[in-house]
């Protein structure tokens, strides 16, 4: 449970459902949403600035299907010493196929996903991050497809956190 949770008022957990789950395609979106949460236009870019200033919201973007686009994504992990793990995920983030990258207490410790026009260009990418790093990449493409939504329900969260449910 994210410990700002408890200090989010009614209209700020509303907005933050209708940013996970049904963002307006619209040319004024926060404008829309401010009409469904009663603030005009101005009100909710003032909440959602400041959810992100607080790091309640981390990024505000789309996600794609990257394969019914027609494009090739993989999981990577990569074994890295630890006096190189600055150098080597600096290049990996440079990189702007990255969608994931993260530590793990393993011998592979860096894990990371990447996406690509097509299975060559990832490989091709992959293989400039080892030239410039040293650093061997494990490619490991997916064989199926399981996709998880992960959405955080406000209201109910908050129901949860304060032991409603």
């Amino acid at each position: 449970m994210n410990y700002h949770q408890e200090g989010l008022n009614f209209v700020e957990r509303q907005i933050l459902d209708i940013i996970q789950t049904d963002f307006p395609i619209a040319s004024r979106p926060y404008a829309e949403i401010g009409k469904r949460v009663e603030l005009t236009e101005a009100e909710t870019l003032s909440v959602v600035r400041a959810l992100k200033q607080k790091g309640v919201i981390r990024r505000i973007g789309a996600n794609f299907q990257s394969k019914k686009l027609g494009w090739h994504s993989t999981l990577c992990a990569a074994s890295v010493p630890e006096d190189k793990l600055d150098e080597f995920v600096a290049e990996v983030n440079s990189h702007p196929g990255v969608t994931h990258n993260y530590l793990r207490k393993h011998r592979q410790n860096v894990w990371f996903t990447y996406i690509g026009p097509s299975e060559k260009d990832v490989a091709d990418s992959l293989q400039d991050i080892t030239r410039k790093t040293g650093i061997e990449i494990l490619n490991l493409p997916a064989r199926n497809l399981f996709k998880i939504k992960v959405d955080f329900p406000m209201q109910r969260n908050l129901d949860i956190f304060r032991g409603k449910l």
